[in-house]
C-alpha cells in the first residue's frame, strides 16, 4: 500500500452521540462510586454502518425511522434490565438524548479482509441452547 486510501465502503457511518439527558438518566439508574460525565459517555460512541445516502438529511431520516431500535440498543448497552428503562420513549425523546453524526465517505485503510460478525445469530444460538437445556431438565 502506497499510503493513499484506496477502498471505500458503500455505506454511510452514523454515530449516536449521547447528550445530557441520557447521562442524567444513566447516573440515576446506575448510581455507583463514579458519576459518569458527558465526556465519559462520548469517549467511545456507537457507530453504525447504514445505507449510503447523498446527504445528511436523508441519513437522519433513515435513522429516525428506526429510532426505537436504536434507542433500545443504546439503553441495553448500559442497563440490561428493561424495567429500568425510561417509559414513554418516542422520537422526540430520542432526539433529546442523542445527537446524530453522519459521515458519507468510509475508507477501508486496513489490508486485512473485511469480516462481518452476525451477533443476532449468536444470540439465537444461545437462546436455542438455553431452551434445549431447560427442556432437558424438565
Amino acid at each position: 500500500m502506497n499510503g493513499t486510501p484506496r477502498y471505500t465502503l458503500n455505506r454511510t457511518v452514523a454515530v449516536l452521540v449521547p447528550k445530557q439527558p441520557f447521562m442524567e438518566w444513566l447516573n440515576t439508574v446506575d448510581p455507583d462510586d463514579q458519576t459518569l460525565t458527558i465526556e465519559d459517555l462520548r469517549n467511545d460512541n456507537e457507530v453504525f454502518l447504514i445505507p449510503q445516502f447523498s446527504d445528511h438529511t436523508k441519513s437522519v431520516k433513515w435513522l429516525e425511522a428506526r429510532w426505537d431500535f436504536l434507542f433500545e440498543h443504546m439503553l441495553m448497552g448500559w442497563v440490561a434490565d428493561e424495567t429500568m428503562w425510561p417509559q414513554g420513549r418516542n422520537l422526540a425523546m430520542f432526539r433529546d438524548w442523542f445527537a446524530i453524526e453522519t459521515h458519507s465517505m468510509v475508507w477501508d485503510l486496513s489490508e486485512e479482509t473485511l469480516t462481518v460478525e452476525d451477533w443476532q445469530s449468536e444470540e439465537d444460538e444461545l437462546e436455542e441452547h438455553q431452551t434445549h437445556e431447560k427442556n432437558r431438565l424438565h
